[in-house]
């Protein structure tokens, strides 16, 4: 196929990137707070992250529709999408299967669609890129794949987002799941984990 004049490649082999990139995001998803990594092999478009344009490559489509925050709703962003994932980029967060903001401008999270307790999948995988991602510390995890507890160090989220993550994970089966991303690192916390943050002196 010939590459559309102007839009940044994607992966250097489609099927081989997309079965990666998905594989990473579903031990993610099965290993809350575990990091993993993700790239298409080439430079996305600013200020796309090498693990978002990944994940976008290999798991949105015709049939998830996508919402941008401002800072992402650039031509050369959504000609890119468009161009390699065919999915339709939509104005209202309810409405989207994914998104894609920062970790500094996330919308409370009761924006996005949520499902329902007869269909709890129809709801948002909200990609959020963040400032930094580590293990040595910070927040403290909990719940389902995770052994005991797990640390993660989030770096660069709004104030509040913990908040409303404890409120997202009551509405279960309900609730919308997050992948943090920094660079070509990504994390899961699914809506069935409790995240734990620094007791204040």
């Amino acid at each position: 196929m010939t590459q559309t004049v102007g839009i940044r490649p994607g992966f250097s082999d489609p099927v081989m990137g997309a079965q990666r990139s998905f594989r990473a995001v579903l031990d993610a998803m099965s290993r809350p707070g575990v990091i993993r990594s993700t790239s298409t092999g080439n430079p996305p478009p600013v200020p796309l992250s090498e693990a978002t344009a990944a994940i976008c490559l290999g798991l949105v489509d015709h049939d998830t529709p996508l919402w941008l925050a401002p800072a992402f709703d650039r031509p050369e962003v959504t000609a890119f999408l468009r161009f390699h994932c065919g999915c339709a980029i939509i104005d209202r967060p309810a409405d989207a299967a994914f998104a894609i903001t920062t970790g500094a401008d996330l919308p409370p999270l009761g924006d996005f669609a949520l499902g329902d307790d007869a269909y709890p999948e129809h709801s948002t995988t909200v990609i959020v890129q963040v400032d930094g991602l580590g293990t040595d510390g910070g927040l403290t995890l909990s719940g389902p794949g995770i052994e005991t507890t797990h640390r993660l160090t989030v770096e660069g989220v709004r104030a509040g987002l913990w908040d409303d993550w404890a409120a997202n994970r009551e509405l279960f089966p309900r609730g919308v799941d997050l992948i943090l991303v920094h660079g070509a690192k990504l994390a899961a916390l699914p809506r069935t984990v409790a995240v734990d943050t620094p007791k204040e002196d």
